[in-house]
Order: C-alpha cells, then structure tokens, then sequence
C-alpha cells in the first residue's frame, strides 16, 4: 500500500528542526503538487531549499515543518512563488498513485493532506481570530480565545462482504474513479467502527452482514481519510437494492473473476487480491 515504504521510515511525531540546503519542500495548489518529472516513466523529484537560495530573501525563516523520511525533512513555505521554481510543474496529486519512488509520492500525498488542514484552520472557527502555528505541537492556537485546533482524521470503512466464494464489487457514482470497488463509507457520530459497517452495506446494498473480521487499516491522505478494512459474510438474502446515488453498480463477483485496481496502493485492492487468492480472514 501506498504507505508500505520500508526500508524508508516515515517520522510523524512533530520535532521542528531548522532546514538545511537539501531538505524537500512541499508545494501545493489547490489539489496540484509540485514536482519535476523528466518523462512519464521517470522518477518524480521534489524541490529542495538550495535551488531557491538567492531568490528567496526569508527561505531560512518563513517555513512550517511537516516530517521527516529517514534523515530527509520535508516543509511547507507559505505562499511559495512557484515560479522561482525553475523545471518544477504542478501536477494532479492524483498521479501520486503510480509515481515513483513510492517514499516520495507518500511524502507528497501526506503533505497535502496536512496542507489542507492547516489552509482550513488559517481562521478560528469560534471567534474568528487568525491562527496561529503552535511552536511544540502540531496544533493551531487562536491567540484571543484559546481555541485549540488539531489534525481533523476521518474514519471510515471499506468493507468486503462475502458470500461463500463470491465478492460484493461496486463502482462509485460520478467519480473520475471507474475501476471496481468494495462498500466504502465515513463514520457517523456515536456510532462504533462495526456499526458502520452495518450501516453503509444496508445503505449502499440494502444487505443485512454477520461475521465481522477486521483486517487493516490505512491512512488514506487523498480523502483525508483513516480506513478500517474488514471482511464480512451475507446474513440471509442476497438480493442487491443498489443505492444509484452512491454507487453506479454492484454486483456479485466469483474469485477467479475479480482483477483488481492495477496497483497496489490501497486498501481496497489488497482485500480484493487476497480474496481472490482464498486468503481472506474467515
């Protein structure tokens, strides 16, 4: 999976250290990263502080400290002028799903997911004051009332419901993405992770599940989203009521039918794959 990036170590825990002329900075716009890529089977490189020494008169001041890979630190400058980025192009945080290497492209997805964050939280949201960038913890302070803001992680399930060796595969409604999918849904609020579950195949499917077995979960920046994966088994009537406003379709697939994503980024390929291995936890 995407985040699978051994023998690369990713450090989240928030130690702020200065830059140095070859750490990476992060820049985004919108849902577009930075990055240099010579061709489309080239390696993605990202921007290091050397390359903008002399063009930038507060480069060593002016950043915010994101986390580390192995020794690497990777930062964010605020309002960075892309164009003194010489050969570096904006591009789809999408394509950071096949590029390469893979420590980079989590670097860059993890980073944007962070970055939106902080763009959402520039304002407190109970006074309106502007925020400010706690110096020892990854949080937002407002400096009149005392708010506190920290990353904001949205839990959901993707969800492999079994019926002896057939799959339930789906395809989202309106999506750019069109390949088959397992039910996938956000949390609700007093609800527990298996109570979703149930919900969002009842939902989507009008299904009724039993047997849950979770399997892993994944950090899934594109969403912002945690994932939980579990598998479970049809209880009673396999009949399918398709939600059309979620899903496009769904449909009852055999093992030796199902071919996944054609990567192995998520979580939703890899339980495809080991079911269609015979390997799903039972």
């Amino acid at each position: 999976m995407i985040q699978d990036i051994a023998p690369h170590v990713y450090h989240n825990e928030y130690k702020p250290v200065p830059p140095t002329a070859d750490s990476f900075i992060l820049s985004f716009e919108d849902k577009k990263i930075l990055f240099h890529q010579a061709g489309p089977e080239t390696e993605i490189s990202f921007l290091r502080f050397r390359e903008l020494e002399g063009k930038l008169p507060s480069l060593y001041e002016n950043y915010i400290y994101l986390f580390s890979i192995d020794d690497d630190h990777f930062y964010l400058i605020p309002n960075l002028d892309i164009s003194l980025a010489d050969n570096y192009e904006l591009h789809s945080i999408r394509e950071l799903r096949t590029a390469a290497p893979r420590h980079l492209a989590f670097a860059g997805i993890t980073g944007h997911q962070i970055f939106q964050w902080y763009q959402s939280r520039r304002f407190c949201g109970c006074c309106g004051t502007p925020m400010k960038h706690d110096t020892k913890e990854r949080m937002m302070l407002c400096p009149s009332c005392g708010r506190h803001e920290y990353p904001v992680l949205m839990p959901a399930v993707i969800v492999g419901v079994t019926n002896g060796d057939k799959l339930l595969l789906s395809k989202y409604e309106g999506r750019n993405f069109k390949l088959h999918a397992l039910i996938a849904g956000f949390a609700e609020i007093g609800e527990t992770i298996e109570e979703t579950v149930h919900r969002e195949v009842m939902e989507e499917v009008g299904l009724k599940v039993k047997n849950l077995r979770y399997y892993k979960s994944q950090p899934w920046s594109f969403s912002g989203t945690l994932l939980f994966g579990f598998f479970c088994d049809v209880d009673g009537d396999d009949t399918l009521t398709v939600d059309h406003e979620e899903l496009s379709m769904a449909q009852w697939f055999d093992r030796d039918k199902i071919t996944g994503q054609g990567n192995d980024i998520s979580l939703t390929n890899e339980m495809m794959m080991l079911f269609a291995a015979g390997k799903e936890p039972r």
